[in-house]
């Protein structure tokens, strides 16, 4: 199975884009997204210096459009990127890249939610001294410890070896000074302490746009920050990424998650190197693919077609008339009471729950209907994105 990743803030540097502008149809779409933004970001993605792109007003936009071009260059008919990827997911500003590629937004409505997110975050960052600090290395619960100690938040759970702490500066000094045993402090550069309450006013902003923007459900599994879980709704995804702007990202759970799903190859779009990094240490036995520039195009489209599952995604993929419900997490599940066949859902009712060692998972419909196969017994041990049970629309007159 084939996981597409993307990368969030901090990925950037200077001239990352010069290599896709020999590509005229590229720089032609930089064009028209720049367009979009208000932004120069021909001129950001390959003459500004690094000081310049950290700006987070800058550096969001400039990596969304970077991931979404270079997606569209790896695959020319989007149709082909839906039936070959097995599940995408991306890192903080990176899920608006993920959520883009998979057909929950326009590349447009992407590129206006993004420049919103980082004028308001920036604005946020602005009205108090704050800042990150990956923590490397170290027992996991001592550095969580220590970051609580200290007043922080974990804005970043990476897997083994990384926590990022996010808050006032001077707070995050006295973490560097008090380093947990084994483990080293390093600033990251960014502007302030993203996924964490400073950002609200951000997330108010966000929250009121999010009302007039319309959404597609995912045509792939989709990974959410929040929980690693696999989201169905467009609608939802939307919501999440306007919370996600104030709530920690668990890309630990993410990667759990890919793990869960059997995925075999991660390829991280451009500017890449930092989740193939992190995947790493945490995904034993993942092949890893770096995009960075025109000339992996030909490795990359190789390495997409070793790890494609066509008939996996020809299984997942519902015929028109009918859709499935599928398991939101890995767990053993047990459905709702007295849902036999033939039983009507309404829009957004419970199925069922898929239970683990960490939690129990409602299992919601997002578009209702007649229940007419169920896929799963109770007490199965089931996969994040497995189909549950198959749902015909329900017949008119129901009630």
């Amino acid at each position: 199975m084939l996981a597409i990743v993307a990368p969030g803030q901090g990925a950037q540097t200077p001239g990352f884009l010069s290599p896709w502008l020999a590509e005229s149809a590229f720089e032609a779409r930089l064009q028209w997204l720049s367009t979009v933004a208000n932004l120069d970001l021909v001129h950001y993605g390959t003459e500004a210096d690094a000081e310049t792109i950290r700006d987070t007003a800058i550096a969001q936009p400039l990596l969304v459009a970077a991931g979404l071009l270079a997606a569209l260059e790896l695959f020319p008919s989007p149709a082909d990127g839906f039936r070959r990827t097995g599940v995408g997911a991306g890192h903080s500003v990176g899920e608006i890249t993920a959520a883009a590629a998979s057909g929950v937004l326009t590349a447009e409505q992407a590129m206006v939610f993004v420049r919103e997110r980082g004028k308001a975050m920036a604005e946020a960052s602005a009205l108090q001294p704050t800042g990150m600090s990956a923590v490397i290395g170290g027992d996991a619960d001592e550095v969580l410890a220590a970051i609580d100690n200290f007043g922080l938040t974990p804005a970043n759970n990476n897997g083994k070896g990384q926590i990022v702490a996010a808050g006032p500066m001077e707070l995050l000094a006295k973490l560097a000074e008090n380093a947990p045993a084994k483990a080293r402090v390093r600033p990251l550069s960014v502007a302030g302490a993203f996924h964490t309450s400073y950002m609200q006013p951000g997330k108010d902003h966000l929250a009121k746009l999010a009302g007039a923007i319309s959404t597609h459900d995912p045509r792939t599994a989709l990974l959410s920050n929040a929980d690693g879980q696999v989201v169905q709704s467009g609608h939802e995804f939307l919501r999440r990424l306007v919370d996600q702007v104030t709530l920690p990202v668990r890309w630990d759970l993410c990667m759990q998650t890919m793990t869960d799903l059997g995925v075999t190859g991660l390829l991280e779009l451009p500017p890449a190197k930092t989740l193939t990094g992190i995947a790493k240490r945490n995904m034993s036995g993942v092949e890893l693919f770096s995009l960075n520039t025109p000339d992996d195009l030909p490795a990359a489209r190789a390495f997409v077609e070793k790890h494609s599952d066509l008939e996996a995604h020809h299984r997942r993929t519902p015929n028109t008339t009918w859709t499935m419900v599928v398991s939101p997490a890995k767990g053993e599940f047990a459905p709702a009471d007295d849902l036999g066949s033939g039983a009507t859902l309404e829009p957004g009712a419970v199925v069922g729950a898929v239970a683990n060692l960490r939690e129990s998972v409602a299992v919601h419909t997002e578009h209702g209907g007649q229940i007419t196969e169920w896929l799963v017994e109770p007490g199965d041990i089931v996969s994040p994105g497995q189909p549950l049970v198959r749902l015909y629309p329900a017949p008119e007159g129901t009630e």
